[in-house]
């Protein structure tokens, strides 16, 4: 048997094995996306949220917000399916307003679901992963390039960034692959359930809603969830992943930009284009 065709035989084999796959937030959304698009792949899809409107089969409600019920949740995938093969941290949502009129628990609510939930699900999915096995934390371009009245949001995906990188180092060892995701504009529902806080005073006058309805406008020319779905899979099916996929033509030669221009430049042009106008 010719060399080229046990090998193209031993690529088939590996491509055809079914894989255990956990999304969280995979209800709705880029999550939703995910769920059916690797079930399409032959893969097992088991969902993580806090509700399930569908009446998912190979679902848990499931906060990662809560440590306890992460932890249990997890170690009865794992008694379940004795391996994850692929966890995708998905769950998330934005908020919009001024850094300075925005309380302290909005903001902390936001991180707890952002940032600790990745570190939660990460923390208790890890023993279930093998060598060979991937972990995708979806973030966002604004994780790369700050938005004004955003600036809650894009702190709290630029941490998930930061932390992907140092699990990305611990985890090489003994085989484990951690990677980010950074979507653009998505056409969801996530724009309808961003927290949006229009609170506003002398200094900063109408902008803060003009900049919210500049980007909202434009809700109908995001790309759909699937092409963010079908970037993550095939991340999923690397062997070794880039530290950060961008998904968007875009913020892809914005960030090749941003190699050569001073970030003042960036910010100048970011802060007058979203930064909203006074009326």
């Amino acid at each position: 048997m010719p060399f080229y065709f046990i090998c193209f035989n031993i690529k088939n084999m590996k491509s055809n094995i079914v894989r255990n796959v956990v999304i969280t937030g995979g209800t709705s959304g880029i999550g939703k996306a995910c769920a059916e698009y690797f079930a399409s792949k032959g893969d097992n899809v088991i969902v993580l949220a806090r509700k399930n409107p569908e009446q998912l089969q190979n679902f848990y409600a499931c906060d990662v917000t809560n440590e306890e019920q992460v932890m249990k949740v997890f170690n009865q995938i794992g008694s379940k399916y004795t391996q994850i093969d692929v966890l995708i941290n998905n769950a998330g949502y934005g908020i919009s307003g001024a850094i300075e009129l925005i309380d302290d628990k909005t903001t902390k609510d936001l991180f707890n679901v952002n940032y600790f939930g990745v570190v939660n699900c990460y923390k208790y999915a890890l023993p279930y992963m093998v060598k060979g096995s991937t972990i995708i934390n979806v973030s966002s371009a604004c994780a790369l390039f700050a938005v004004p009245f955003r600036g809650h949001y894009c702190a709290s995906k630029a941490a998930v960034n930061m932390l992907t990188f140092s699990q990305r180092m611990e985890c090489k060892p003994f085989g484990v692959k951690v990677t980010a995701v950074c979507p653009g504009e998505v056409k969801t529902n996530f724009t309808k359930n961003r927290v949006k806080n229009f609170e506003t005073n002398e200094r900063y006058g109408d902008r803060i809603k003009n900049a919210a309805e500049g980007i909202d406008k434009n809700d109908d020319k995001r790309m759909q969830p699937i092409v963010v779905a079908k970037a993550i899979y095939k991340s999923s099916k690397k062997r070794n992943p880039k530290p950060y996929t961008i998904v968007s033509a875009k913020y892809k030669v914005l960030d090749f930009a941003m190699r050569f221009l001073p970030l003042n430049l960036l910010l100048h042009f970011t802060g007058s284009l979203l930064g909203g106008k006074k009326k």
